[in-house]
């Protein structure tokens, strides 16, 4: 191997520079576009969507298609570069960039095909969940999505992926049925239930660890065209009333329906009283993916609770079900994520929520709470490498906030509520939630056992950590303790 890169002492830069003649004769065998330092494009190309994430790659390389891929992963071993892999770029720990290595951006790869007769949908890794649902719904399918519709495909199914459909039909992962990948080594190989098993299971929640995913084939279902789903209000006061009465709802709501409460601040938008705007609210957002008349009724106990600030649920096309949200979770903030599994959700830690919830200093920053269940706690065990499938809820702590000089009182706020919720954890994280938290709470989203068998199937694909800039497991030869 030879380094491609001269030192920062040599030039005066900040990170390495790439050898010209290297460059030029990757250049000569890559059919899309390679963007270095100073070029133009360069600075809108590095960014991603968490703004505290400020990161300067030494070149990015926009790949237009599978044989691309298999150049710039073969570059960057031949001349030993940090290798970062990024498709809708929205992962919270920035893990789609890198300072003074390569990125792999897969963003232009965003073509979608949907197979009628086997109800299946092949899709590019550079694809956004918009871009699916633009395709399948067109046909009356889906397949469990992001809840923000410009979130990559390709993160979000590796780590698991969880969305409206998934009590219904389970997650991301679960409807994966192949997917072609490149691995460390430069090979195109394919990964299904008949063909690299092995690769199959660990894609299906282990992240981007093993290969370069670049296109998935998904399992479709019958979703729509209408949905009866949205979200409904209620003032902070009623908080507390309304997560004890939620706890016990959920126990018996049907499959259908996929729900998720925020703790927030409302947004200035017509369909709230004038006086809420700016204040704190509680929300419970759903989707139910039966008939109407099924909806309706699933939702009626919601409904009648109480006189809400506003109620917005009803018919709607499923796609915009999935763009409800899109304008809370634009990029340009700064973001700190921390989550945890929560076994129950007794009144101890609603009170630990609430409190959080009075104390918390940006009116973007939400606390959510995700109900799982339904279809993906009947996946068994070690049917996929998805770290965890039997806790009721998904605690998220989301800090986000735009001044950087209040990075610390943000931040701060979100580890005093995740440490606050520790007595209430059922253990582990959901990986795609993950920070810069170290290496134990990587295998704590895991499991001892799955993680174990991760590092193996890491050995046998990538034995020299290449694929490093992820939630990373290192090959089981190299583990670094307990």
């Amino acid at each position: 191997m030879r380094p491609a890169t001269t030192t920062q002492a040599e030039h005066g830069e900040l990170g390495p520079t790439l050898d010209a003649a290297a460059l030029a004769a990757f250049r000569g065998s890559f059919r899309g576009e390679l963007v270095p330092p100073p070029d133009g494009a360069y600075e809108d190309a590095r960014r991603v969507w968490n703004a505290a994430i400020d990161k300067r790659p030494a070149l990015i390389a926009r790949c237009s298609g599978a044989v691309d891929v298999v150049r710039a992963v073969d570059f960057a071993r031949e001349h030993e570069l940090v290798l970062a892999v990024r498709g809708g770029g929205h992962n919270v720990a920035g893990l789609g960039t890198c300072d003074g290595g390569m990125i792999i951006d897969l963003s232009a790869m965003r073509g979608v095909s949907v197979d009628l007769v086997r109800r299946t949908a092949r899709v590019r890794a550079g694809a956004t969940w918009g871009d699916v649902d633009h395709e399948t719904q067109a046909f009356g399918l889906a397949t469990t999505g992001g809840l923000v519709s410009s979130t990559g495909v390709a993160g979000f199914t590796l780590g698991g992926g969880f969305g409206w459909l998934m009590r219904k039909h389970g997650l991301a992962c679960d409807n994966l049925l192949a997917a072609d990948v490149i691995t460390a080594g430069g090979r195109i190989l394919r990964a299904s239930a008949d063909e690299n098993t092995d690769l199959y299971w660990g894609l299906r929640g282990g992240g981007g660890n093993f290969g370069i995913v670049t296109s998935f084939e998904f399992r479709l279902h019958p979703v729509g065209p209408l949905v009866t789903a949205g979200a409904i209000f209620f003032p902070a006061e009623a908080a507390g009333d309304l997560l004890r009465f939620y706890r016990e709802w959920v126990e018996v709501i049907p499959d259908e329906l996929t729900t998720v409460v925020n703790l927030a601040t409302a947004p200035a938008v017509p369909f709230l009283p004038e006086e809420a705007h700016g204040k704190r609210v509680v929300v419970v957002s759903g989707c139910h993916a039966g008939s109407a008349e099924e909806g309706a009724e699933a939702f009626r106990p919601l409904k009648e609770f109480r006189a809400p600030l506003a109620d917005v649920i009803g018919p709607m096309p499923y796609p915009d079900m999935q763009r409800l949200v899109d304008g809370q979770w634009g990029s340009g903030l700064h973001n700190y994520f921390k989550s945890s599994w929560l076994e129950r959700l007794d009144d101890a830690a609603i009170e630990t929520l609430l409190h959080a919830h009075a104390q918390a200093a940006s009116p973007e920053t939400k606390i959510q709470l995700y109900h799982f269940g339904g279809a993906v706690a009947r996946v068994p065990r070690d049917e996929t490498a998805f770290g965890r499938r039997d806790a009721s809820f998904l605690l998220n702590v989301a800090a986000r906030w735009s001044e950087p000089a209040e990075s610390d009182v943000h931040i701060g706020w979100a580890s005093e509520l995740h440490e606050g919720m520790a007595p209430f954890a059922a253990g582990g994280v959901y990986v795609n939630f993950l920070g810069e938290e170290g290496h134990d709470r990587v295998r704590a989203a895991y499991g001892e056992r799955t993680y174990e068998r991760l590092a193996e199937l890491k050995r046998a694909y990538d034995p020299t950590n290449l694929l490093r800039v992820n939630q990373n497991i290192p090959p089981v030869s190299t583990e670094q303790g307990p």
